[in-house]
């Protein structure tokens, strides 16, 4: 298995400039319980909140940093949503760099958080990861960073 690197990537007839990813969209179905999740125990910040009465949806963004300086997840509340969504084929997970992979699953497991794939290393590699879902059923990858 082979990877490429920024380095590898020859970007001199990219269109796009200068640029970097602002943040990633999921739709949740209860804000309250989504913001909870990802503050209290993912560790993120709450950044900003807006409710859009005209509109009928809430905006809410959480991160590990400022929005000016990293990716961020925007979670977006409509109010009239009934059903659960369909998370869809199309979309794969989040991805979360983080140290004591093990510890960590065993207390977001305490916490009731859902573990499909408990942590241990890529099958055929060394990296160490898990897979947790939100409360929607999102899909979060683990990876242990050191």
């Amino acid at each position: 298995m082979t990877t490429a690197t920024a380095a590898d990537a020859d970007t001199s007839q990219a269109i796009v400039g200068a640029a970097r990813l602002l943040h990633t969209m999921i739709r949740v179905r209860d804000l309250d319980k989504s913001i909870d999740f990802y503050t209290r125990l993912m560790g993120m910040k709450l950044l900003r909140k807006t409710d859009n009465e005209g509109g009928r949806y809430s905006l809410a963004f959480v991160g590990y940093g400022a929005e000016s300086e990293q990716a961020v997840i925007e979670l977006t509340y409509n109010w009239d949503q009934a059903e659960p969504y369909a998370l869809g084929a199309g979309f794969g997970h989040l991805a979360i760099g983080l140290s004591d992979l093990y510890g960590v699953c065993e207390r977001l497991a305490a916490a009731g958080v859902k573990i499909p794939r408990a942590p241990g290393p890529l099958k055929f590699g060394t990296t160490v990861i898990a897979f947790i879902e939100d409360p929607d059923g999102y899909r979060i990858e683990l990876i242990e960073r050191n």
